[in-house]
Formats: C-alpha cells, sequence, structure tokens
C-alpha cells in the first residue's frame, strides 16, 4: 500500500516532469515565432547571375562590391530547397546596348527597341571570364534547371523569367517550378537592384512565395538598391497564403523547416 508520503512525492515528480514538457514547448514556440516555415519539397533555391562579370574579379564589366562573396550565402539557401535553379547572363559581342565613350552606360537607348532600355557595359559575353559561374558553386550540369539570358544583341532582360521587358516570352523557369508543386522560391543573386529585383517580381507575378535572401545579394547603387528594397517590402502580407515577397536578412534566424 503507497504511504501519502510517496504519493505526494510521486505526484510532485510527475508535476515537474509536465512542466518540464510544457517550459520546452513554449521555448520552442518562442524561438521559432516570427520565422516562416517552409517544406523543403515545395521550395526551390534560384541563383540569379552569379557570374564573374558582376564581380570585381572582371573589373572592366560591370564590377558589383562584394559580388564575389556571396558563394557560402548562396549554398546555404539550397539547403532548404529541394530544387535549384541558376540564371546566366550569356550575351553576344557588338550588342545594341554596349555603353561607348561617345554613349556611356545607363544613358537611355533611343529608337524603336522594345527589348533594351539603357545602356551597359560589356559583361558576361558567352565564352569569357566574365560568364563563368563564381567559383565554389555547383557545375551548371548540377543544377535541375538553368535559363541562359540576353542572347539576342537586341534583347537585355533583367529578370530570369522571360527573355522579353514586356514579361511575355516565357524562359521556361516559371513552368518548371510550377510543374514540380513548387509553392517558395528562395533568391539571391546579382545585382539587387536590377536582376535580383525583377525576378523577384517576376515571381512573385507568377503566385509564387518570394524569399529575398540578402545575404545572398549586393547591389549596384545604395540609391537603387533602396529603391528596389521598398518595392519587394512592399509587397508583403504576413497572412498571404500564395503570392508573397518577404524580404529577410538572415535564412538561418528567419526559417523553420
Amino acid at each position: 500500500m503507497v504511504s501519502s508520503t510517496e504519493f505526494y512525492v510521486a505526484l510532485f515528480a510527475a508535476l515537474i516532469s509536465v512542466s518540464c514538457l510544457i517550459i520546452a514547448i513554449v521555448l520552442k514556440i518562442r524561438k521559432q515565432w516570427g520565422r516562416v516555415c517552409i517544406l523543403p519539397e515545395e521550395t526551390a533555391s534560384f541563383d540569379v547571375d552569379p557570374q564573374k562579370g558582376f564581380t570585381p574579379l572582371c573589373p572592366n564589366e560591370l564590377p558589383v562590391v562584394g559580388g564575389d562573396t556571396i558563394v557560402g550565402a548562396l549554398n546555404q539557401q539550397a539547403e532548404f530547397a529541394k530544387y535549384r535553379v541558376v540564371s546566366k547572363d550569356a550575351h553576344s559581342p557588338g550588342s545594341l546596348w554596349e555603353a561607348t565613350a561617345e554613349k556611356p552606360q545607363f544613358s537611355v537607348i533611343e529608337g524603336n527597341h522594345p527589348n533594351v532600355d539603357i545602356r551597359w557595359n560589356r559583361h558576361c559575353e558567352i565564352g569569357t571570364r566574365g560568364g563563368e559561374l563564381l567559383d565554389g558553386l555547383p557545375k551548371l550540369t548540377d543544377y535541375d534547371f538553368v535559363v541562359w539570358k540576353g542572347m539576342e544583341p537586341d534583347m537585355h532582360p533583367y529578370g530570369a523569367c522571360y527573355h522579353d521587358l514586356g514579361d511575355k516570352m516565357s524562359t521556361g523557369v516559371i513552368e518548371y517550378l510550377r510543374a514540380k508543386n513548387v509553392k517558395t522560391v528562395i533568391v539571391g543573386g546579382l545585382a539587387t537592384d536590377y536582376c535580383v529585383h525583377k525576378t523577384v517580381m517576376q515571381l512573385y507575378a507568377a503566385g509564387f512565395r518570394v524569399i529575398l535572401n540578402l545575404e545572398a545579394c549586393r547591389g549596384i547603387a545604395p540609391d537603387s538598391v533602396a529603391k528596389a528594397l521598398e518595392e519587394m517590402q512592399a509587397r508583403y502580407n504576413r497572412w498571404a497564403g500564395g503570392a508573397n515577397i518577404i524580404v529577410a536578412q538572415s535564412l538561418s534566424k528567419f526559417l523553420a523547416v
């Protein structure tokens, strides 16, 4: 027969165990609170134009400060996703948009050219060092899907989802992601204020939840970066179940799998 003392000792021990369990659950919930939950099997990691031509490795092209330091962050974001896709600028020599001494970079292109807008220094041409992916990224053949863009000399798209500036000629990546039942796309790459920004907006328009990984991005100019971030952050909806844009400073502190 159990004495009253033994009964209360056992009851106290049980209460302690339950209390510890409750505390553990509360701490876990608190740790996850504010994080974004994703399912890796419904997630893709998108490396946007992570090429040497956009880094100080090719100073005569379009060197973005710190552009050569994003490899680790891109590889980390891929760990949250089942699929990994990449886009590459693949330009032709003598393109219509090439800057010259008389018509410098960022000057507006005149005439009836619907798929170019401003001039740029020559960059990321096919077969050149500038067109290569950054060292430390997967081989091109190890990606699940690859987008080559800007091959035509009279076309200079920014986003990776369409070949034209009017978002009419699909590159196929949206269709690929839909075929794989992807719901969330984590995006990083170069540069934040141009190709990354446009790609994020295209994916959002296509109905995906897009997570912009700022650790894996670098931008050309502070003003244009700030403007791009403002436009993307304006699409954020905490309660949205579908299309959304979430800007994350750090994936490891932001995502819950």
